[in-house]
């Protein structure tokens, strides 16, 4: 079956010899403190880092999830409270995440189809971190790269977080321009669940440092002071850690695939626009995802089309959120071929034009 899933999305075929060599080679029961898996982490960090264009001088800390990266920024880099800007419900629920851990944490939903109006923008001062969805799963749309300097540029002591979780492997990210982001690996990745990435700015590593916070296991202080050995505070998912130097060593550098991926999701759209039974739930191009293509139609009709789609061995995301019965999502990640496409565009072209 074609998976076009938005996460869990679809594996790299190559993961299944992987797999192979990571049993063949004991990868799977190393000692979390051992020389081995030292070198598999700095393999792994060096790869992300080159790979991804990520500061040399920015840290990388893995977790379980983006949802537990939520619990770390609310719990080590977050005093008294966050201030959240959101138009989805991954936002939402990020927000409403840190709210019970920081109970004085604020939020300003904006519009759909808008960019975020930073110039009348007012964050609250007594806001530590201010938290943006980068690519919001649930609706197909995205925050550019303009809007994200200008909100950098906006915040006097607080720090920029981004959850990247649809976009992060999957776009070139100007990671200069904020100071937390972190991401799934079961989407762009094109990995198996159960890991995400964090990267943070050396001045987002300052304030972890100032407030000193080491109540948890997944403090960031406590996951610096192991990773300056190239370790975890934690029994790590080492697995996924080897599959994911695997995917990286194979990969282009995220430049290409930037390009590939904007140039398909531009196509795709295009492709789309004709159709009368069913719409791109976003209109504003300017604001739409170009990594989850989010399309609007009668609830009847999106069931049927997830139905016939799968019938014919290809699988659509549901709808999420308020837009739960009508939209189906599209996954445009770097594991989904253009054959692939060309095969979901002939679907659609037969049954639907």
């Amino acid at each position: 079956m074609l998976n076009f899933y938005p996460g869990p999305s679809k594996v790299y075929p190559e993961v299944r010899q992987f797999l192979t060599d990571a049993y063949d080679g004991g990868i799977m029961n190393i000692p979390h403190r051992s020389e081995t898996f030292m070198q598999l982490m700095r393999a792994t960090v060096n790869s992300l880092k080159k790979k991804l264009n990520i500061p040399q001088d920015y840290y990388i800390f893995f977790t379980s999830s983006a949802t537990e990266c939520w619990e770390i920024i609310a719990q080590s880099f977050t005093l008294s409270q966050s201030f959240h800007l959101y138009n989805g419900s991954f936002g939402q629920k990020w927000f409403e995440y840190a709210q019970k851990i920081c109970s004085e944490s604020q939020a300003h939903e904006f519009p759909l189809e808008e960019h975020i109006d930073t110039n009348n923008l007012e964050i609250p001062d007594d806001a530590e971190v201010v938290c943006i969805t980068q690519n919001e799963t649930s609706n197909g749309t995205q925050i550019n790269a303009n809007t994200i300097l200008n909100l950098y540029n906006k915040c006097k002591d607080q720090l920029l977080a981004v959850d990247a979780t649809s976009s992060m492997a999957g776009l070139n990210l100007k990671y200069i321009k904020a100071d937390i982001w972190f991401a799934s690996v079961q989407k762009c990745f094109g990995l198996p669940p159960g890991m995400a990435v964090m990267v943070c700015s050396p001045r987002a590593l300052y304030r972890a440092k100032k407030l000193d916070e080491k109540n948890h296991y997944n403090s960031v202080v406590l996951l610096y002071e192991k990773m300056l050995n190239y370790q975890t505070s934690y029994t790590p998912n080492t697995l996924n850690l080897y599959l994911m130097n695997r995917v990286l060593e194979q990969r282009e550098l995220i430049k290409t695939i930037d390009q590939q991926l904007v140039q398909r999701a531009q196509n795709l759209y295009e492709f789309f626009e004709p159709f009368t039974q069913f719409r791109p739930l976003v209109t504003n191009p300017e604001v739409r995802s170009n990594t989850v293509i989010a399309l609007q139609g009668h609830h009847k009709l999106v069931e049927d089309i997830k139905k016939n789609a799968a019938a014919h061995n290809i699988q659509l995301g549901n709808g999420y959120g308020k837009w739960a019965r009508d939209t189906f999502r599209i996954a445009n990640f770097p594991a989904n071929t253009d054959v692939e496409f060309e095969t979901l565009k002939d679907f659609f072209t037969k049954n639907y034009n």
